[in-house]
């Protein structure tokens, strides 16, 4: 590991996409968890896509040369966003981040190690806890761990969290994001289109926090299980796969309607998995502190 890091030190091998839109108070604890990486040869894209609040404001003490902001005043949405950053990337490898979420410090480093060992894999997750507003952890979010398992119903969506994504450059530029793009589903449209020829696994390894607001906007959940829907029927359509379309619709259905009772009940949209674990909460709220409390280091 040490050896593989201090060869990339110095380089960019690692581009990273964080598009941003009125990101609020979580953007500084994103970006530190980028700065505090153990894996160095990096550069971070921050694509502001037309902010009004002053997020940005609240990471301009951070100086460092590997991070670069662009933005043109301009809302285009993010899958347009993510493919500015796929041609503006320097890296051989690319990974995904929301501006809520936490990198754990040894997220890229260990990505990056099994991306080099296994040239078939295309995209790589990783496991992630689930954290709140406050920055509580609540749980642990559902995962698959092999291509078979992660696409094994693709009628019925993939466990595989767009924010933990890393693959290789050359592969997103292939393939790029849909646009227009889906509603608030632009990562369930890529798989979907791509999952039959491509190779994507989940590193069994807790490495990111992956923020859920405390309540669901029901109305946005709806419009995004149409989106998804649509995307499905798109594909399996075009592939003449009716057996999954049957099945996407079911699933849409049931998916509509279990959304409706968990409504009634004041429930929360996502399944997040009890943690038992006590030193995986520990891990966690040191890091949460560390950088909370971290000072911005200057300029490389």
């Amino acid at each position: 590991m040490d050896d593989f890091v201090s060869q990339a030190a110095g380089t960019v091998r690692l581009t990273i996409a964080l598009p941003v839109f009125n990101a609020g108070k979580h953007l500084r604890l994103a970006v530190l968890s980028v700065t505090h990486q153990t894996f160095t040869g990096w550069e971070l894209l921050i694509v502001d896509d037309g902010s009004t609040d002053d997020a940005l404001d609240s990471i301009a003490d951070i100086c460092d040369d590997r991070i670069r902001i662009c933005r043109d005043g301009v809302n285009r949405g993010l899958a347009v966003r993510l493919n500015q950053a796929i041609e503006m990337a320097r890296g051989d490898f690319f990974a995904r981040m929301d501006s809520d979420d936490v990198s754990y410090p040894e997220r890229f480093a260990r990505q990056l190690q099994a991306l080099e060992a296994d040239p078939t894999l295309d995209l790589l997750a990783t496991r992630a806890i689930t954290i709140d507003d406050d920055n509580q952890m609540t749980g642990l979010f559902p995962f698959a761990k092999t291509h078979q398992d992660i696409c094994a119903q693709p009628w019925r969506g993939f466990h595989f969290p767009h924010p933990t994504w890393m693959g290789r450059l050359e592969w997103f530029r292939r393939y790029r994001y849909g646009v227009p793009a889906a509603y608030l589903s632009e990562d369930q449209e890529l798989l979907l289109r791509t999952y039959g020829e491509s190779k994507f696994a989940t590193l069994d390894e807790i490495l990111f926090a992956y923020r859920i607001r405390k309540t669901t906007d029901w109305g946005r959940l709806a419009k995004t299980r149409k989106a998804v829907f649509a995307s499905q029927r798109q594909q399996f359509v075009r592939t003449l796969q009716w057996r999954f379309l049957l099945l996407a619709a079911f699933s849409y259905l049931a998916k509509s309607l279990r959304d409706r009772i968990k409504r009634m009940r004041s429930g929360n949209f996502y399944p997040v998995q009890k943690v038992d674990n006590r030193g995986v909460v520990q891990a966690w709220n040191r890091l949460r502190d560390d950088l909370l409390t971290s000072k911005p280091e200057n300029a490389r």
